[in-house]
C-alpha cells in the first residue's frame, strides 16, 4: 500500500515538474512565437510558415541553427506541422533558439485555422493516391 503511494506521488510530481517546465520563464530571452509549416521544406534550414507573433499573424522564413537541423524530429518536418518556438525576428525571417512540434489544438486561434486548413488539402493531395 505504502509503495502505491509512492508511485502516485511520484507521478505527479513529475507530472507538475512537466507542465512547470513547459511554462516560459522571466530570464527565458526568445519571446514565444507559434507556426505552422506552410510549403514542402526543400531546404532545413529556411523553412517557409505562417508564423503568430506579437499579436499577428505573418507569412515568414524560418531560419534554423545546425543545432536543431541536426535534430531527427526536425529532419522529418512536413507540410502543416505546427510549431512552438523560441525565436528572434531578423530582417530575413525568425531565427529559432529552440523548437518544439505540438499538436494544432495547441496553437492560438488565430492559427488553428492555418492549420486546419492545411490539414484538409494535405489529405485532399493525398486522396487520389489511395486508390
Amino acid at each position: 500500500m505504502a509503495l502505491r503511494i509512492l508511485l502516485i506521488i511520484g507521478i505527479l510530481a513529475l507530472a507538475v515538474e512537466t507542465a512547470w517546465s513547459q511554462v516560459p520563464q522571466p530570464g527565458d530571452d526568445a519571446p514565444l512565437v507559434f507556426a505552422v509549416v506552410t510549403k514542402v521544406p526543400k531546404d532545413l534550414g529556411r523553412v517557409a510558415a505562417r508564423v503568430f507573433a506579437e499579436g499577428k499573424v505573418e507569412d515568414s522564413v524560418l531560419l534554423v541553427p545546425d543545432h536543431i537541423i541536426g535534430n531527427p524530429i526536425w529532419r522529418t518536418l512536413e507540410i502543416c506541422h505546427s510549431l512552438r518556438l523560441g525565436a528572434r525576428k531578423t530582417p530575413d525571417g525568425y531565427k529559432l533558439d529552440s523548437v518544439r512540434v505540438i499538436d494544432s489544438s495547441q496553437l492560438p486561434m488565430e492559427l488553428q485555422g492555418v492549420a486546419g486548413d492545411c490539414l484538409i488539402r494535405k489529405a485532399l493531395e493525398m486522396a487520389p493516391m489511395a486508390d
